[in-house]
Order: C-alpha cells, then sequence, then structure tokens
C-alpha cells in the first residue's frame, strides 16, 4: 500500500463527526503553513518528542512527512491522528490494542468489522468505568454533605455535569470505614446501622 493510501485512510479514521469536532473549535493548533516540527506538535498535544518518536517507531502513528534535511513535518491529519490516539488512551486501551487498531486502519475496508468490535469492547469498558465514578461520586457527596452539617460549613460551589446522587445513605460498608479509621485514631467512634437509616460517627 502507498505512504499516500495510508494517509488518506487514517484521515478517513481519525476524522470526527461534526457534532465531536466542534468540541475542538477553539482549540490552538501550532502556527504555520500546513505541515509543523516535532517540537510544534509536542506543544501543542502534550506529548514528548521522544514519544512521537516511539508512536511512529512501533507503528502507532503513520507514515509521518520528511523535509529535505529529514526532519519530521505532521500534516494536520497527523494532529487529527494524534487527537484520536488521547482519546483511546483515556478509554485505558492498551498500546497493544492501540497499535493494532491502527494496524487495521491501514488495511483498509475488510477490516472494518474488527475494527468496530474492538471499539465496542472498548466502550464496554468505559461505560464500566462511568458507572465506577459515579458510585464513587455519590459516596463523595454523602460524606461531604454528612461533614458539612456537622461543620455548619457549606460544601465548596461544584463544577462539572449536573448529577443527581442515589446514594441516600451508604451502606454499612462505608459507615464502619468511618468507625475503623476513627477507633483507630482512639476516638472510639462506632456507626449504628437500622431500618435501613445509617449513622456515621467520625
Amino acid at each position: 500500500m502507498s505512504v499516500t493510501e495510508t494517509q488518506r485512510r487514517t484521515s478517513q479514521e481519525a476524522a470526527p463527526p461534526a457534532q465531536c469536532a466542534a468540541r475542538n473549535e477553539g482549540r490552538p493548533r501550532p502556527d504555520g503553513s500546513e505541515r509543523y516540527t516535532i517540537s510544534e506538535v509536542a506543544a501543542f498535544t502534550g506529548l514528548s518528542a521522544h514519544t512521537l518518536r516511539w508512536y511512529e517507531r512501533i507503528g502507532l502513528m503513520p507514515h509521518v512527512d520528511r523535509s529535505h534535511t529529514g526532519q519530521r513535518r505532521f500534516s494536520a491529519r497527523d494532529l487529527e491522528w494524534l487527537d484520536l490516539v488521547g482519546k483511546l488512551r483515556l478509554t485505558g486501551m492498551t498500546v497493544a490494542d492501540m497499535v493494532r487498531y491502527a494496524e487495521l486502519v491501514r488495511q483498509g475496508e475488510r477490516t472494518v468489522a474488527e475494527r468496530q468490535s474492538l471499539l465496542e469492547a472498548t466502550r464496554e469498558g468505559v461505560l464500566t468505568r462511568i458507572a465506577e465514578l459515579r458510585d464513587t461520586l455519590d459516596v463523595l457527596d454523602y460524606k461531604i454533605g454528612h461533614y458539612s452539617r456537622k461543620t455548619g460549613e457549606p460544601p465548596a460551589a461544584r463544577t462539572g455535569p449536573a448529577h443527581t446522587s442515589t446514594c441516600q445513605a451508604p451502606g454499612a460498608g462505608h459507615a464502619s470505614t468511618d468507625a475503623g479509621h476513627a477507633a483507630s485514631a482512639g476516638h472510639g467512634s462506632t456507626s449504628q446501622v437500622s431500618a435501613g437509616r445509617t449513622t456515621v460517627i467520625g
């Protein structure tokens, strides 16, 4: 497969739908022409030059053009691909799976089903992590509210998307954890759980 064909397929794969692309509006790109040096790309992406070279070496990056002096010259399409790679990293996808995905992209249309399967499995993992984080957020919100009532100090202003906590009271495990910490500190704190209500002391 020619270098041009590989770059075209990678570009198509990296191009986000309109609603996702809108999120990137206003993000500064390196100044200059249609080609960017490795230092400019490093500054834009937050990746080190060493990491960018490593990505290319292991096959996670497509072929990067070179100048007449042999210096790498990244295109806007390369930046879009790196943005996608960054999203995949956030999902917890392993480097091996990311390289595999890049290889599948380079192989063309015959690998679409396999790419879909890989991303669907990744998506399930993301949903699991989101659910776990929401549970954790519920517990934190409950604990903050509990301590706020004790101190009389209102909770600090919260940022982020609106979230309705489902943690009316943490389970006995949360209460006993507090009690255990307090008891080990010599405070003799206890917790009482009755009729579905949890009293947290500590």
